[in-house]
């Protein structure tokens, strides 16, 4: 792999600065930081979708810049006020940042907070919660090669939020009721800060990780097909 440099550790540092003065003052004061380790960022994702586009060509076309979320929180209904996420992420898919299709989830955030992600992470489309029960419904068989398959399992465990019963109109004794519970699917693979100190490692080692979710990812994929998110 032949990786321009990045400079992750910049990223971290600065992440963890945020994180210690989280208040506008400071980021107004050190915006120029901000913009460095942002850049950063972007470089590293650049180097990113290069390397999930040799197994996954659909997310090529993105530009880094339209992948990532904004450092802001909103805090309306929050009891911490601070204002800031002290974390770098973004969602690499067919369609950029949007839940749907699924895709590859990048969070970078200090303290060993950071992780990779697949699936969807979405629990408010009820549309879409639906249309997955539904393929697991009608193909529970293969629901069940792809999350036993070996690699899969030792790497990572299904998640997402989940009701304590099964919903109305799916059948309790369905092979994967468990599973029909869920309102949303997805995975977590965490990363520590040691392991993004060397960019080309830590690239290698997410490029890898991606590939074994993507038969997941492709699975929810053929599931929301005809997805369409709300109008805002």
């Amino acid at each position: 792999m032949n990786t321009p440099f990045i400079d992750t550790p910049l990223i971290l540092d600065y992440l963890s600065k945020l994180s210690e003065n989280n208040n506008r003052e400071w980021y107004h004061a050190n915006k120029e930081d901000y913009k460095n380790a942002a850049a950063e960022f972007e470089k590293l994702l650049q180097a990113l979708i290069f390397e999930i586009g040799k197994f996954d060509s659909a997310i090529l076309q993105n530009d880094p810049k339209d992948l990532t979320f904004k450092l802001v929180r909103d805090t309306r209904f929050s009891h911490d006020k601070s204002p800031y996420n002290p974390a770098f992420r973004a969602h690499m898919s067919a369609k950029g940042k949007l839940p749907v299709p699924v895709g590859y989830y990048l969070m970078i955030k200090p303290h060993d907070q950071s992780f990779l992600g697949g699936g969807l992470f979405a629990d408010m489309f009820k549309d879409a919660t639906r249309m997955v029960r539904d393929h697991i419904c009608g193909n529970g068989e293969e629901w069940e090669r792809i999350i036993h398959e070996p690699e899969f399992m030792e790497n990572f465990k299904v998640a997402g939020t989940a009701l304590k019963r099964v919903p109305a109109g799916y059948d309790k004794e369905h092979p994967q009721a468990e599973y029909l519970k869920y309102k949303s699917w997805y995975l977590e693979y965490p990363i520590r800060d040691e392991e993004l100190k060397d960019a080309e490692l830590f690239l290698k080692k997410a490029a890898k990780l991606f590939c074994l979710m993507k038969p997941f990812n492709d699975y929810l994929n053929r599931a929301l097909v005809e997805f369409q998110m709300p109008k805002r």
